[in-house]
């Protein structure tokens, strides 16, 4: 069943549909098996280049969509997840029958290039998946190949999880303290099983991500506004180091979830559903946080699904609404006050580039340089940004990519 549902998720994706907007689809599943079909869906697409290595040295043509993804599937659990090559390579062919009268004729090529792939020697010394050419091009030119190599093979390993701690918060046992600050579990995990969850010790988020709200670093009392503020992790930081915080998101569904997460961890915000472009404060904040819509290509360790459902169709208009969200952010900021903005990319002109336009927009902005224990300074960039990239910290798991970057507003 969990195998059926993978395969469903597999084609979901193909056709252009997030994993996470399938979710729903496996709801007939027993929980268990939604979790393992999900998990064998991601693993397959992050390990989808080095199966169709295997799978080509055993075919003369590359088969069907359908069929090829049958295979797929089956060599990444044998040689990646380590499952018994003869139950995997049984219930391959059974899947591969259930495909109507194309599977049916299949089905006994599946079985002999799976019963040959399972004893394929060399697994581990093939190439990471490689990025889309839409995307793998830029990076190369923003940071040469040899980081380019290093940020597949970061997304090959995938994401652990990484927890943010509330103040005075005991641990979750297993966790691995990372040099920032939050706490990293490895392996498969049931979240909602650990404990601490039910009494809202802790949150899930990525190391990457926690590092803006340190950035801007939130007093008791001050008033801060976190803009884009779904799905909350960043809101809770604010709220949890003692700031008044008020978030906005142009979704009231996804501000929901942030009310959850307040709630199970007994904190407070303010929640405001409105197009951040269209919010105007009565009292002008503090301090803000400005994390943009972007092309998300930070999160693909975690997302594999992203360079299957995206052509970089979008990424200029994301970058004219990064630029307005940055200005409209500057003009409700008190005089003198202090924004971050940050972007979930890999992309320069989502983020350096952003700064320096920035800067050059607004005489008198500034850029502070930051100041954060547990950074690398080569982090550090020149316009005095925080660049992140899935790499970094390769020998305890790596981290999204994120860039960030603290401003002042002349006074």
């Amino acid at each position: 069943m969990a195998r059926k549902g993978a395969l469903q998720l597999i084609q979901g994706v193909r056709e252009g549909r997030s994993l996470s907007d399938q979710t729903g689809s496996l709801r007939a599943l027993p929980v268990a098996d939604q979790a393992r079909a999900a998990r064998l869906a991601a693993e397959t697409l992050r390990h989808q280049g080095r199966a169709d290595v295997v799978i080509d040295a055993f075919v003369n043509r590359r088969p069907a969509p359908q069929i090829a993804d049958v295979l797929r599937l089956a060599v990444v659990e044998m040689l990646e997840l380590g499952a018994p090559a003869h139950g995997v390579v049984g219930a391959a062919v059974d899947l591969t029958r259930t495909l109507g009268a194309r599977g049916q004729a299949a089905a006994g090529m599946v079985n002999a290039v799976l019963r040959k792939a399972g004893a394929y020697q060399g697994w581990a010394d093939l190439a990471p998946q490689p990025l889309p050419e839409w995307l793998r091009g830029p990076l190369v030119e923003a940071y040469g190949d040899a980081v380019m190599t290093a940020i597949e093979a970061a997304h090959q390993g995938g994401a652990p999880l990484d927890l943010t701690m509330k103040p005075g918060a005991d641990p979750v046992p297993g966790a691995d303290a990372l040099p920032t600050g939050p706490w990293r579990l490895h392996g498969p995990v049931h979240v909602t099983a650990l404990p601490g969850f039910d009494a809202g010790d802790w949150w899930v988020q990525d190391a990457a991500a926690a590092l803006p709200v340190r950035l801007l670093a939130p007093q008791p009392g001050e008033r801060v506004a976190d803009l884009c503020a779904a799905p909350g992790g960043k809101t809770l930081q604010l709220a949890a180091a003692g700031a008044e915080v008020t978030a906005v998101d142009i979704s009231e569904q996804r501000l929901r979830r942030v009310t959850e997460n307040l709630a199970r961890c007994g904190l407070n915000a303010r929640l405001v559903a409105v197009d951040v472009l269209d919010w105007r404060p009565d009292v002008a904040p503090d301090a803000i946080l400005l994390d943009a819509p972007c092309s998300a290509t930070g999160t693909i360790r975690r997302h594999p699904d992203l360079p299957f459902i995206r052509d970089g169709h979008g990424i200029a208009e994301l970058i004219e609404l990064q630029a307005a969200l940055l200005d409209h952010a500057l003009s409700v900021l008190r005089p003198g006050g202090r924004l971050v903005y940050a972007t979930c990319s890999l992309i320069p002109d989502e983020g350096e580039v952003q700064i320096d336009d920035a800067l050059a927009r607004h005489p008198g902005l500034t850029v502070e340089r930051p100041d954060l224990s547990g950074i690398d300074p080569a982090w550090i960039t020149e316009e005095g940004g925080l660049r992140l990239r899935p790499d970094y910290w390769a020998d305890r798991g790596g981290m999204d990519g994120f860039y960030m970057a603290c401003l002042r507003k002349p006074g």
